[in-house]
Protein backbone atom coordinates (compact mmCIF):
# COMPACT_ATOMS: atom_id res chain seq x y z
CA UNK A 1 0.00 0.00 0.00
CA UNK A 2 2.35 2.51 0.81
CA UNK A 3 4.55 1.68 -2.80
CA UNK A 4 1.06 2.45 -4.24
CA UNK A 5 0.35 5.94 -2.16
CA UNK A 6 3.76 6.74 -3.46
CA UNK A 7 3.23 6.17 -6.71
CA UNK A 8 -0.35 7.68 -7.22
CA UNK A 9 1.53 10.93 -4.96
CA UNK A 10 4.29 11.20 -7.88
CA UNK A 11 1.66 10.81 -10.52
CA UNK A 12 -0.49 13.60 -9.11
CA UNK A 13 2.50 16.08 -8.95
CA UNK A 14 3.31 15.19 -12.14
CA UNK A 15 -0.03 16.16 -13.55
CA UNK A 16 0.13 19.02 -10.88
CA UNK A 17 3.00 20.21 -13.24
CA UNK A 18 2.77 19.46 -16.35
CA UNK A 19 -1.30 21.60 -15.54
CA UNK A 20 0.70 24.36 -14.00
CA UNK A 21 3.27 24.33 -17.49
CA UNK A 22 0.50 24.45 -19.74
CA UNK A 23 -1.42 27.58 -17.63
CA UNK A 24 1.98 29.16 -18.43
CA UNK A 25 1.81 28.95 -22.23
CA UNK A 26 -1.41 30.06 -22.26
CA UNK A 27 -0.38 33.16 -20.17
CA UNK A 28 2.78 33.83 -22.75
CA UNK A 29 0.13 33.23 -25.08
CA UNK A 30 -2.21 36.34 -24.08
CA UNK A 31 1.28 38.08 -24.43
CA UNK A 32 2.46 37.18 -27.36
CA UNK A 33 1.58 40.45 -29.23
CA UNK A 34 3.61 42.37 -26.50
CA UNK A 35 6.79 40.46 -26.09
CA UNK A 36 7.11 40.51 -30.34
CA UNK A 37 7.41 44.08 -30.48
CA UNK A 38 9.84 43.90 -27.30
CA UNK A 39 12.08 41.38 -29.23
CA UNK A 40 11.45 43.83 -32.33
CA UNK A 41 12.47 46.79 -31.12
CA UNK A 42 16.37 45.99 -30.05
CA UNK A 43 16.32 44.07 -33.83
CA UNK A 44 15.70 47.32 -35.70
CA UNK A 45 17.87 49.13 -33.43
CA UNK A 46 20.60 46.63 -34.11
CA UNK A 47 19.95 46.68 -38.05
CA UNK A 48 19.62 50.38 -37.83
CA UNK A 49 23.51 50.41 -36.21
CA UNK A 50 24.96 47.54 -38.57
CA UNK A 51 23.72 49.44 -41.35
CA UNK A 52 25.14 52.84 -40.05
CA UNK A 53 28.67 50.98 -39.24
CA UNK A 54 28.74 49.99 -43.05
CA UNK A 55 28.39 53.11 -44.06
CA UNK A 56 30.95 54.82 -41.96
CA UNK A 57 33.67 52.06 -42.92
CA UNK A 58 32.52 52.84 -46.91
CA UNK A 59 34.49 56.14 -45.83
CA UNK A 60 37.84 57.15 -47.09
CA UNK A 61 38.49 57.84 -43.22
CA UNK A 62 35.88 55.41 -41.30
CA UNK A 63 35.16 57.13 -38.21
CA UNK A 64 35.92 54.49 -35.92
CA UNK A 65 34.91 56.13 -32.61
CA UNK A 66 31.36 56.44 -34.37
CA UNK A 67 31.20 52.96 -35.11
CA UNK A 68 32.68 51.45 -31.78
CA UNK A 69 29.78 53.18 -30.41
CA UNK A 70 27.36 51.81 -32.46
CA UNK A 71 29.15 48.33 -31.79
CA UNK A 72 28.74 48.69 -28.38
CA UNK A 73 25.06 49.64 -28.55
CA UNK A 74 24.56 46.58 -30.83
CA UNK A 75 25.66 44.05 -28.12
CA UNK A 76 23.44 45.60 -25.73
CA UNK A 77 20.00 45.62 -27.61
CA UNK A 78 21.73 41.90 -28.78
CA UNK A 79 21.62 40.99 -25.24
CA UNK A 80 18.64 42.83 -24.29
CA UNK A 81 16.84 40.55 -27.05
CA UNK A 82 18.11 37.39 -25.85
CA UNK A 83 17.22 37.90 -22.09
CA UNK A 84 13.94 38.38 -23.18
CA UNK A 85 13.93 34.70 -25.09
CA UNK A 86 15.84 33.21 -22.47
CA UNK A 87 13.01 34.11 -20.15
CA UNK A 88 10.01 32.98 -22.42
CA UNK A 89 11.99 29.56 -23.12
CA UNK A 90 12.27 29.02 -19.37
CA UNK A 91 9.06 29.74 -18.83
CA UNK A 92 7.83 27.02 -21.39
CA UNK A 93 10.02 24.48 -20.78
CA UNK A 94 9.36 21.45 -19.04
CA UNK A 95 11.45 20.46 -16.40
CA UNK A 96 11.53 19.28 -13.01
CA UNK A 97 10.66 21.62 -9.86
CA UNK A 98 13.33 22.42 -8.27
CA UNK A 99 13.90 23.82 -4.79
CA UNK A 100 16.60 26.14 -4.23
CA UNK A 101 17.57 29.70 -2.43
CA UNK A 102 15.17 32.39 -4.42
CA UNK A 103 15.15 36.09 -4.46
CA UNK A 104 11.60 36.93 -4.73
CA UNK A 105 13.38 40.54 -6.51
CA UNK A 106 14.99 38.80 -8.58
CA UNK A 107 11.49 37.06 -9.75
CA UNK A 108 10.25 40.64 -10.01
CA UNK A 109 13.02 41.74 -12.07
CA UNK A 110 12.87 38.21 -14.57
CA UNK A 111 9.07 39.12 -15.18
CA UNK A 112 8.58 42.19 -15.37
CA UNK A 113 10.10 42.20 -19.10
CA UNK A 114 7.67 39.56 -19.88
CA UNK A 115 4.35 41.48 -18.43
CA UNK A 116 5.53 45.09 -18.29
CA UNK A 117 5.24 45.54 -22.53
CA UNK A 118 1.53 44.44 -22.25
CA UNK A 119 0.58 46.27 -19.35
CA UNK A 120 2.16 49.39 -21.37
CA UNK A 121 0.13 48.85 -24.69
CA UNK A 122 -2.91 49.10 -22.42
CA UNK A 123 -2.09 52.06 -21.05
CA UNK A 124 -1.33 51.03 -17.97
CA UNK A 125 1.58 53.45 -15.51
CA UNK A 126 3.30 50.17 -13.79
CA UNK A 127 5.42 51.03 -10.58
CA UNK A 128 7.57 48.83 -7.94
CA UNK A 129 8.36 49.60 -4.64
CA UNK A 130 10.95 46.59 -3.44
CA UNK A 131 12.85 46.15 -0.74
CA UNK A 132 16.51 45.47 -0.63
CA UNK A 133 16.77 43.21 2.19
CA UNK A 134 14.21 40.78 1.49
CA UNK A 135 14.75 36.99 3.02
CA UNK A 136 15.53 34.44 0.56
CA UNK A 137 12.89 31.90 -0.27
CA UNK A 138 12.98 27.95 -0.89
CA UNK A 139 11.10 27.74 -4.17
CA UNK A 140 11.06 26.63 -7.65
CA UNK A 141 12.24 29.84 -9.43
CA UNK A 142 10.20 29.48 -12.70
CA UNK A 143 6.73 28.36 -10.79
CA UNK A 144 7.54 31.69 -8.59
CA UNK A 145 7.74 33.66 -11.84
CA UNK A 146 4.45 32.12 -13.21
CA UNK A 147 2.71 33.10 -10.09
CA UNK A 148 3.01 37.02 -10.36
CA UNK A 149 3.22 36.97 -14.11
CA UNK A 150 -0.47 35.55 -13.94
CA UNK A 151 -1.01 38.40 -11.10
CA UNK A 152 0.33 40.87 -13.39
CA UNK A 153 -1.79 40.05 -16.58
CA UNK A 154 -4.70 40.00 -14.17
CA UNK A 155 -4.17 43.11 -12.90
CA UNK A 156 -4.05 44.70 -16.02
CA UNK A 157 -7.07 42.50 -17.36
CA UNK A 158 -9.29 44.60 -14.56
CA UNK A 159 -8.56 47.70 -15.72
CA UNK A 160 -10.19 47.04 -19.22
CA UNK A 161 -13.11 49.63 -17.65
CA UNK A 162 -10.68 51.97 -15.90
CA UNK A 163 -10.27 55.07 -16.76
CA UNK A 164 -6.91 55.77 -18.72
CA UNK A 165 -5.40 58.16 -15.89
CA UNK A 166 -6.33 55.90 -13.45
CA UNK A 167 -4.88 52.56 -14.84
CA UNK A 168 -2.19 51.88 -12.76
CA UNK A 169 -0.68 48.51 -11.05
CA UNK A 170 2.07 48.77 -8.35
CA UNK A 171 4.25 45.51 -7.41
CA UNK A 172 5.59 45.68 -3.59
CA UNK A 173 7.51 43.52 -1.96
CA UNK A 174 8.46 43.93 1.95
CA UNK A 175 9.63 41.51 5.27
CA UNK A 176 7.07 40.57 7.60
CA UNK A 177 7.88 38.72 11.11
CA UNK A 178 5.34 35.59 11.77
CA UNK A 179 5.46 33.67 14.64
CA UNK A 180 9.18 34.46 15.34
CA UNK A 181 9.57 33.47 11.66
CA UNK A 182 10.61 36.22 8.94
CA UNK A 183 8.56 36.00 5.60
CA UNK A 184 8.89 37.72 2.19
CA UNK A 185 5.71 39.60 1.02
CA UNK A 186 5.14 40.40 -2.65
CA UNK A 187 1.78 42.45 -3.24
CA UNK A 188 0.10 43.47 -7.10
CA UNK A 189 -1.89 46.49 -6.64
CA UNK A 190 -4.31 47.59 -9.17
CA UNK A 191 -6.82 49.96 -9.85
CA UNK A 192 -9.62 48.16 -11.18
CA UNK A 193 -12.91 46.92 -10.74
CA UNK A 194 -12.19 44.92 -7.73
CA UNK A 195 -14.51 42.40 -6.54
CA UNK A 196 -17.75 41.63 -4.73
CA UNK A 197 -18.24 39.71 -1.63
CA UNK A 198 -19.49 36.97 -3.67
CA UNK A 199 -16.02 37.34 -6.04
CA UNK A 200 -14.24 36.91 -3.16
CA UNK A 201 -15.24 34.08 -1.61
CA UNK A 202 -14.75 31.92 -5.37
CA UNK A 203 -11.46 33.81 -6.36
CA UNK A 204 -9.53 30.74 -6.33
CA UNK A 205 -11.80 27.97 -7.11
CA UNK A 206 -10.95 25.83 -10.24
CA UNK A 207 -12.95 26.85 -13.26
CA UNK A 208 -14.20 30.07 -11.94
CA UNK A 209 -13.43 33.18 -14.14
CA UNK A 210 -14.83 36.95 -14.13
CA UNK A 211 -12.39 37.92 -17.32
CA UNK A 212 -14.32 37.41 -20.79
CA UNK A 213 -12.94 34.38 -22.52
CA UNK A 214 -11.02 33.10 -19.44
CA UNK A 215 -10.58 29.32 -18.02
CA UNK A 216 -10.27 30.43 -14.90
CA UNK A 217 -7.57 28.07 -13.60
CA UNK A 218 -4.95 30.44 -13.36
CA UNK A 219 -5.39 31.77 -9.71
CA UNK A 220 -6.16 28.31 -8.63
CA UNK A 221 -2.89 26.88 -9.94
CA UNK A 222 -1.48 29.75 -8.65
CA UNK A 223 -2.68 29.38 -4.82
CA UNK A 224 -1.34 25.61 -5.32
CA UNK A 225 2.05 26.49 -6.45
CA UNK A 226 1.86 28.89 -3.18
CA UNK A 227 0.66 26.42 -1.04
CA UNK A 228 3.26 23.29 -2.20
CA UNK A 229 6.09 26.09 -0.97
CA UNK A 230 4.55 26.41 2.23
CA UNK A 231 3.27 29.83 1.68
CA UNK A 232 -0.37 31.70 0.92
CA UNK A 233 -1.77 33.73 -1.39
CA UNK A 234 -4.94 35.73 -1.20
CA UNK A 235 -6.59 38.72 -2.81
CA UNK A 236 -7.83 41.60 -0.53
CA UNK A 237 -10.20 44.78 -1.91
CA UNK A 238 -8.67 48.05 -2.23
CA UNK A 239 -10.23 51.00 0.38
CA UNK A 240 -10.69 53.38 -2.50
CA UNK A 241 -10.44 51.17 -5.98
CA UNK A 242 -9.25 47.79 -7.34
CA UNK A 243 -7.69 45.20 -5.38
CA UNK A 244 -4.31 43.99 -4.07
CA UNK A 245 -3.36 39.85 -4.39
CA UNK A 246 -0.39 38.92 -1.44
CA UNK A 247 2.07 36.30 -1.97
CA UNK A 248 3.54 35.23 1.61
CA UNK A 249 6.76 32.55 1.63
CA UNK A 250 8.53 31.80 4.61
CA UNK A 251 11.81 33.15 4.80
CA UNK A 252 15.49 31.07 5.24
CA UNK A 253 18.63 33.05 5.89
Amino acid sequence: MAVERAQAEEALHQAQAELARVTRVTTLGELTASIAHEVNQPLAAIIADASACLRWLAAERPDLDSIREALDAVVKDAERAAEVIVRIRALLSYSPVTREPCDLVDIVHDVLPLAGPELRRRGIVLETALAPDLPRVIGDRIQLQQVLLNLLVNAGEAMRETQPERRRVVVRSSAECRDGDVWAILAVEDAGAGFRELDEARLFEAFYTTKPGGLGMGLSISRSIVERHGGQLWGTSNPGRGATFHLALPGTR
